[in-house]
């Protein structure tokens, strides 16, 4: 009796039979698991990282079509601002130290290895409150083409400033 091989011939060399693959995650689950294997391959990562004491400090990392991954630094003390992130979803990872987000919901301490995904319009405020410097990696899809500044929530309930656009990630 003949196997599916040796009937079919070797599956591999008829490259037009293969399911196509993906030319970015397809999924919230595939882009935190990029986020991931981004974050596991820290010799790829960690000679890039930088600390600025006069603002955060920021790289891209990499692009793919319609996406964008960017490495982030934080000094103790600095935040990003209540920010959204347009009309981009995004996986925010932290890879090094200790972040917190603060939301609607009150503030949520994220430690290495912590995972935040968010869907387009979500607003947050991300700041190092810890005593050592933190390192995150944030993937976006689509890429980060504007991130819209929102009155901290004291001035919400205060009053005034109307939310002004920012681009740094």
């Amino acid at each position: 009796m003949n196997s599916d091989v040796q009937i079919a011939g070797d599956p591999l060399a008829i490259p037009h039979l293969l399911p196509p693959v993906p030319a970015h995650p397809a999924t919230v689950a595939g882009f935190a698991g990029l986020a991931r294997s981004l974050a596991a391959d820290r010799a790829a990562w960690a000679p890039l990282v930088r600390y600025d004491t006069t603002t955060r400090w920021y790289h891209r990392l990499r692009t793919g079509p319609g996406y964008e991954v960017w490495l982030l630094s934080w000094v103790p003390g600095q935040g990003s601002g209540r920010h959204d992130h347009g009309a981009s979803s995004g996986v925010l990872t932290v890879l090094e130290g200790e972040l917190t987000e603060h939301t609607e919901t009150g503030p949520r301490t994220l430690t290495a290895g912590a995972q935040r995904v968010f869907a387009p319009g979500y607003v947050h405020e991300v700041v190092n409150d810890a005593l050592a410097p933190a390192v995150s990696l944030h993937v976006y899809f689509p890429g980060l083409t504007n991130m819209p500044m929102h009155p901290s929530q004291a001035t919400v309930s205060g009053g005034a400033a109307a939310p002004s656009e920012a681009l740094a990630p």
